[in-house]
C-alpha cells in the first residue's frame, strides 16, 4: 500500500488516493466521519494514513449496503485514537461477510468500483491471486467481490507475487486448520448427546441458529488472537521486546486509552 508523503495529503492528493471527490471529502468532514486534518504551514489542511483509512471503512460500509445513518453510528463506536491499521482491521471484517458469488464485471465497472486504472500487469496479479479469473470476452472478468478491494490493495504492496501468494497458503491452511477442529469442538458439544437417536427437526433448526450466532464471534476471536500474536512477533523481529510493550500498554492506561491488543 503506498505511503502518505511525509508531511501529509492535501485534499486534492487524499482524494485522488481514496478515488474519491473532494467534495466527499469536506461532506463527510461535515458530518464528523472524518478527523479534521492537521494544519500545516500557510494554513493548509494536512491528512494522513488514518483519514485514507477510514475513507476506506467508510467504502466498504457502504458497498455493505448500509445508510450514511448507519455508518455514522458504527464509526461513533469506535475509539477515537485507533490507528491507520486498527481501521484496515475493522474494514477486513466488514469485507468478510460479502457473499461469496463471484459476478461478470467489465474492465471498466471493475476499475470504476475500485477506483483505479488497472494494467494489463495488474490484472494478471489479480487473476494470480484469485480475486478474478478471465472469461472467453478479454474485457469481462469474473470477480470475487469478497477478495476484490484485499487484492486491489495489495497491488501498491512491495512485496513479489510469490511472496503474497505463499503468504496466502499459510493463512488458507492454518485457517481451514482452525476451522475443522472448531467444527469438531462444536458438534462434540451439541452433536454428541443425540448420536444415537438423532435430532429432530426442531433441534437441528436450533444448532442451526446457534451456529449461525457463533460464527461472528469465532471470527472475532480468531481475528482478535492472530492480532495479537502476529504483535508479539514483530515486537521479536524487531527488537523492542515485551517489556516496551508492557510500557506501550501502561502509557495508554495512564492516557486514558485502553489495550485494545
Amino acid at each position: 500500500m503506498m505511503e502518505s508523503a511525509p508531511d501529509g495529503l492535501t485534499v486534492d492528493e487524499l482524494a485522488a488516493r481514496a478515488g474519491v471527490t473532494v467534495r466527499t471529502i469536506r461532506f463527510y468532514s461535515t458530518r464528523g466521519l472524518l478527523p479534521p486534518p492537521e494544519i500545516g504551514p500557510r494554513r493548509v489542511g494536512r491528512y494522513g494514513p488514518d483519514h485514507l483509512s477510514r475513507l476506506a471503512l467508510i467504502e466498504e460500509l457502504q458497498h455493505q449496503g448500509l445508510t450514511l445513518s448507519a455508518i455514522e453510528r458504527y464509526l461513533a463506536q469506535l475509539p477515537p485514537d485507533l490507528s491507520a491499521q486498527d481501521l484496515a482491521i475493522h474494514r477486513a471484517l466488514v469485507a468478510s461477510w460479502v457473499p461469496d458469488k463471484a459476478e461478470d464485471t467489465t474492465r471498466e465497472q471493475l476499475e470504476r468500483r475500485v477506483g483505479r486504472e488497472l494494467t494489463d500487469e495488474d490484472l494478471d496479479r489479480l487473476a494470480a491471486m484469485n480475486v478474478l479469473v478471465r472469461t472467453e470476452d478479454p474485457q469481462v472478468f469474473r470477480v470475487d467481490p469478497g477478495l476484490l478491494h484485499l487484492g486491489t490493495r495489495l497491488l501498491d504492496v512491495p512485496i513479489a507475487l510469490e511472496t503474497i501468494m505463499a503468504a496466502r497458503t499459510v493463512v488458507i491452511e492454518h485457517t481451514r486448520s482452525a476451522a475443522r477442529e472448531l467444527s469438531r469442538l462444536f458438534k462434540d458439544e451439541v452433536w454428541e448427546p443425540y448420536r444415537d437417536g438423532g435430532p429432530d427437526a426442531e433441534e437441528v433448526a436450533r444448532m442451526k441458529s446457534l451456529s449461525a450466532h457463533m460464527q461472528p464471534m469465532v471470527v472475532q476471536a480468531l481475528v482478535t488472537a492472530f492480532q495479537r500474536s502476529m504483535k508479539e512477533e514483530l515486537r521479536e523481529w524487531l527488537g523492542t521486546g515485551e517489556h516496551d510493550g508492557r510500557a506501550e500498554r501502561t502509557s495508554r492506561r495512564e492516557s486514558g486509552g485502553t489495550d485494545a491488543g
